[in-house]
């Protein structure tokens, strides 16, 4: 089947160079197969800023941090950068653009020094432990018997999800692109490592233009936009006081995601 899918159309040489790394989607859809999941999707994002967009499971969130990171092409509509169509940017320049980094990034049967390497090949040991050490991923290498060298076994089983969380987002700074899409980074993590991840996050969105894709509406409430995304379009979008003073579909997504984790707290 992945085989059977159409390869990406794009330049051997990209055509003309962003003048920065703001992101304008206009009027975009999609599909799989016969239907529909975007419906004439828009947004203008500011180069530098970090943006947020949220919608309950299956509201097409993830599906447009995909088409932005070039995953997949849309039926129609388009996307640029720094005005000009991703279309028009030759994959090798793309991916030196961006980094997506979602819950479930792939680790390689390899050492920890040398899955970090995987984000930019050609990178000395020094320079991989001091990506790592931004994000708290040393920290990872330091748990285990051969350090640096240990390794972390197929997909990186040897390593919980939150580990491989923070080797992930060392792999991302250490390529240092301009933009970042986080696709559900946060979810599924274990509790002795949250904090170390949200502290990632921040470090990783510093002066760059960031996408966080997410469930848990607390991690996002700095973020200078949130895109609100419901059944295949953007019913809302502004800052978290601003989409809180509306009362309308962020607030009550907001407001129940709040007393479902205050319930927790109080259960535990």
């Amino acid at each position: 089947g992945i085989l059977e899918q159409p390869e990406l159309v794009r330049p051997e040489h990209t055509k003309a160079q962003p003048k920065d790394n703001g992101i304008k989607v206009t009027d975009i859809t999609f599909g799989y197969h016969d239907k529909e999941i975007l419906h004439g999707v828009s947004m203008d994002i500011k180069a530098g800023t970090v943006n947020a967009i949220v919608g309950p499971s299956g509201s097409g969130k993830s599906t447009i941090a995909k088409l932005i990171a070039s995953l997949w092409d849309v039926n129609s509509g388009s996307i640029e950068i720094g005005g000009v169509d991703i279309k028009d940017i030759a994959l090798t320049d793309f991916n030196d653009r961006l980094a997506y980094v979602s819950q479930d990034n792939y680790l390689f049967n390899e050492t920890v020094r040398n899955n970090i390497r995987q984000g930019r090949p050609d990178a000395t040991d020094a320079e991989v432990e001091a990506a790592a050490r931004t994000v708290s991923a040393d920290q990872v290498a330091a748990k285990l018997e051969k350090g640096w060298d240990s390794d972390v076994g197929e997909g990186g089983g040897r390593l919980s999800t939150g580990e491989k969380q923070l080797i992930s987002f060392a792999r991302a700074v250490l390529a240092d692109p301009r933009i970042f899409v986080l696709d559900e980074a946060t979810s599924s993590i274990d509790t002795q490592t949250e904090q170390l991840i949200q502290q990632a996050i921040d470090h990783l969105l510093q002066d760059r233009t960031s996408f966080l894709i997410a469930h848990r509406l607390s991690t996002i409430r700095k973020a200078d936009m949130i895109l609100v995304v419901r059944d295949g379009r953007i019913v809302e979008q502004g800052t978290h006081q601003e989409l809180l003073r509306r009362h309308g579909y962020y607030h009550d997504l907001y407001s129940k995601q709040f007393a479902e984790e205050s319930a927790a707290r109080i259960l535990q």
